[in-house]
């Protein structure tokens, strides 16, 4: 008897998590900041585990392809305050422009907005709550997450993993 209740007991636990992550999911917008959310001409690029392990450093592969996180205030690109643009380390795809580019304390680089078309948007349960995570457009490479404490205008802190990133200046 015991067994059973135990079963049905997780079983509505089960129903009750999946309810709620279809209630936020179904509640969080696709495209956090409202810019557009039309179809972009990005050709997308598709490899395998073995191809991308063989462009990308061990940690690189771990952020852009696990959707691992570096340590906060490991990457050299918090202290970046040259002009230029700031593009996926696995494709090269323009992502930040550098005046977008902000100090928000939290020891990742930090990012108010981004170029249209060039972000692709989730939900993430990884830490029980929902966040919303986001990634590379063209090659679908874990950048970071989008968090609604960033500065005017957008009020959006987009918290991104320094190892994904390359920085290209003007």
């Amino acid at each position: 008897m015991r067994r059973r209740h135990l079963v049905l007991g997780l079983l509505g636990l089960g129903a009750s998590a999946t309810a709620m992550r279809l209630a936020v999911a179904g509640a969080a917008p696709g495209n956090p900041d409202n810019k557009s959310e039309a179809m972009t001409d990005i050709e997308t690029i598709e490899k395998s585990a073995s191809e991308w392990k063989e462009i990308l450093t061990e940690e690189q592969f771990y952020v852009l392809r696990k959707e691992g996180t570096e340590s906060p205030g490991s990457s050299p690109l918090n202290a970046e305050k040259r002009e230029g643009t700031f593009v996926c380390a696995g494709c090269e795809l323009p992502l930040f422009k550098s005046e977008w580019k902000y100090e928000s304390g939290t020891g990742w680089p930090s990012f108010w907005s981004y170029i249209d078309g060039h972000l692709g948007f989730k939900r993430d349960f990884k830490m029980i709550l929902p966040r919303t995570e986001y990634h590379c457009a063209r090659c679908g490479g874990h950048q970071g997450h989008v968090f609604d404490d960033g500065p005017e205008p957008t009020g959006k802190r987009y918290c991104n993993n320094g190892v994904a990133l390359k920085f290209e200046p003007a």
